[in-house]
């Protein structure tokens, strides 16, 4: 049963929710031009993306583009016995911020949305590029969150955990394979689903400040759909050796510190209130750590 501190599960719904948690191991992926996003049939629509990004950029100047992985659903494995540890292959293909925020972030997003129970389905005309979070739970059992500062593009003053995405140009993703190359496409999909494990320290690592050596090897619990922009986000749970009070002084170095004002460390029994001012991705992604076996 959820916990009084429970975040409010009106903002999110969660596409995956990995109870035990899986290892680099037990997670794959499908890098393949059938995720990529489908244009919309309105042409007018179409065009609002690049409407609503040029808009973006003039309000921000610190806005550019990139590539991301978008992601397109999820199969399991099926288990040969007993013995076999489950496992989940993440469907992904291509997008970028700029159709993120023409689409996903448009004011008239839900435009973009199909009619069907199948979530790939309805967001088949949408960039939904999948982010990434990271619960991350001190020596002294805390857990880190970060207030973001004003001039980020999404919730500037909410609460949220470290994250951000992984990124296709870390591994020199700028396309898709041509198809006289997709025999090369195994390891491809090997490097992506390393990217996913290594992107995840890497925002930790960079928005707070500890060393990569004081982080535990992160297990994927899951993942959460904002339904406000249907976002979806990646978590993985984290664990470091450090005292919060140690994580604190460190954090004032942190080399992406400028896209937060703040770092708080708190129970779980004292979260509840955050949880009011932060977005149903990140909402969605406290679930999933408290649903953790």
């Amino acid at each position: 049963m959820p916990s009084p501190s429970s975040p409010d599960s009106s903002t999110y719904s969660l596409l995956l929710s990995c109870l035990s948690g899986l290892s680099r191991s037990q997670v794959s992926v499908d890098l393949n031009p059938l995720y990529d996003r489908v244009q919309h049939p309105n042409v007018k629509l179409e065009e609002s993306i690049e409407e609503i990004w040029d808009k973006r950029k003039q309000d921000n100047s610190s806005l550019y583009n990139g590539l991301k992985f978008r992601h397109a659903g999820y199969s399991l494995k099926q288990l040969d016995g007993p013995s076999q540890a489950p496992s989940v292959c993440l469907h992904l293909g291509l997008t970028d911020y700029r159709t993120f925020v023409g689409t996903n972030l448009n004011p008239l997003w839900m435009n973009f949305l199909v009619t069907s129970e199948d979530d790939n389905v309805r967001c088949q005309h949408t960039s939904n590029p999948l982010g990434n979070g990271a619960i991350v739970e001190t020596a002294d059992k805390k857990i880190l969150l970060l207030q973001r500062s004003a001039n980020v593009g999404e919730f500037p003053g909410y609460f949220v955990f470290p994250g951000g995405h992984s990124e296709p140009r870390e591994i020199g993703i700028l396309s898709h394979l041509p198809e006289n190359a997709r025999s090369d496409l195994e390891d491809l999909n090997g490097k992506v689903c390393k990217e996913m494990f290594d992107g995840i320290i890497r925002e930790v690592v960079e928005e707070i400040g500890v060393l990569p050596t004081s982080l535990s090897v992160p297990i994927f619990i899951g993942i959460s759909q904002r339904l406000e922009n249907v976002r979806p986000t990646a978590f993985f749970f984290l664990r470091c050796d450090m005292q919060s009070n140690e994580i604190h002084d460190v954090y004032c170095h942190a080399q992406d510190g400028f896209e937060s004002t703040q770092l708080y460390s708190v129970s779980k029994e004292e979260i509840g209130p955050f949880t009011r001012r932060m977005p149903g991705c990140h909402q969605g992604g406290l679930r999933l750590y408290e649903l953790m076996e």
